[in-house]
């Protein structure tokens, strides 16, 4: 670990949620954290990281009792975040709702229902949608 990096930790979990509190940006978040990151993945992509590393922060069931633990926790998770986006787009990793909207959708139509529609009354199947 590098020394700006160990300086960094906080001492205590009170320090610590401050400090969260303190961090605006992404890059706020990934320099922080001490990740390393490239400004041009990060500009085209930094609600989408730190959506990310808001999802996998839900998917822990307890967080360490000590600060330090508690930040390489978050250090990692965020820089698996980021690095989700170094060799992928928004698009396909499919963060937010919007991008899971345009998925395909299966829709399923039994054989008897089909047969039903064909011997229908004219009037039941000919309606305007």
């Amino acid at each position: 670990m590098s020394d700006s990096l160990a300086q960094s930790i906080p001492d205590s979990i009170d320090a610590f949620e401050c400090d969260l509190d303190e961090l605006e940006t992404a890059e706020d978040f990934l320099d922080y954290f001490g990740v390393a990151f490239e400004p041009a993945i990060v500009q085209v992509n930094r609600l989408h990281i730190l959506q990310r590393f808001h999802d996998y922060l839900a998917e822990v069931d307890e967080l360490p009792d000590s600060a330090a633990a508690r930040y390489r926790l978050h250090a990692d998770l965020l820089s698996g975040a980021y690095k989700d986006f170094v060799g992928s787009d928004a698009r396909t990793e499919k963060v937010f709702r919007v991008f899971k909207m345009q998925e395909p959708r299966q829709v399923s139509v039994g054989l008897d229902q089909l047969l039903a529609s064909r011997n229908a009354p004219a009037s039941l199947t000919e309606q305007p949608i």
